[in-house]
């Protein structure tokens, strides 16, 4: 119960953010107002107000103060060299990403001990600070360490051991999206999204939410890569679920 508001409100910037990406909400609409939507996601407006400050600072929406909330022109890209075209694509990159992590973190999952959890705890919020302190650079190695942590976790020395010989061009791959710095916050909700699947030992709605963090950071990038039909309209990301099983 003590932490219910904090996972309530996240798992409403969940579910905003993901109608904005499946354009349920297209750029430049205007959101449904507070009050139906406080009503449709069953919230409180306090709550609410607080998923739609973070929205705001992730650069997904725009506040009018007596107009309403706007979803925010797709932002625009920001040319950055892939360093690595001549080994691999940045898309193949991040395919290879979905395929071994989202598994991994399955595995993970049935693994998870609460000294593992409280590590990763600590990852998410040293992190978090790095991107409020604006050190992407930082932010990129604690991003690096969570994943390959996870991948530690499930136990497949292979999949680790590819990870680890390809750590540079990984690297590159996590940092690439911290470029686009209006939405660098993505990250850590994402991550917190995940670490609660692990926290419950739910290996569906873990490798689920890996998945989902994965094709979200290739977006940033400006990367789109064909994913499972359905596959993010149909899950439910660990922070909503944890939130519609509190009583």
């Amino acid at each position: 119960m003590k932490n219910m508001p904090h996972t309530v409100t996240n798992a409403t910037i969940t579910t905003i953010r993901e109608r904005i990406e499946r354009q349920v909400y297209p750029a430049g609409a205007m959101l449904p107002s507070q009050r139906q939507l406080a009503e449709e996601l069953s919230i409180s407006r306090a709550s609410l107000r607080e998923a739609l400050s973070t929205l705001e600072a992730l650069g997904l929406v725009v506040i009018r103060p007596g107009k309403g909330v706007y979803v925010s022109d797709a932002p625009q890209r920001v040319g950055v060299a892939w360093r690595f075209a001549d080994q691999i694509s940045l898309a193949d990159t991040y395919q290879l990403r979905y395929a071994l992590e989202g598994f991994s973190t399955r595995l993970a999952a049935l693994a998870s001990s609460q000294d593992e959890i409280d590590w990763l705890s600590d990852n998410v919020e040293t992190m978090h600070m790095a991107l409020l302190n604006g050190d992407f650079d930082e932010a990129a190695q604690l991003d690096f360490a969570f994943h390959l942590h996870i991948v530690s976790m499930a136990g497949n020395g292979a999949i680790a051991d590819i990870l680890r010989g390809s750590t540079e061009i990984v690297m590159e791959s996590q940092r690439l999206p911290f470029y686009q710095r209006e939405l660098a916050h993505s990250t850590y909700i994402e991550h917190l999204e995940i670490l609660e699947g692990l926290r419950r030992r739910d290996g569906h709605a873990a490798g689920l939410a890996m998945e989902h963090h994965i094709v979200r950071a290739a977006q940033r990038a400006g990367i789109h890569f064909p994913t499972p039909p359905g596959v993010l309209e149909q899950s439910n990301p660990p922070a909503a679920s944890a939130a519609q099983a509190t009583p």
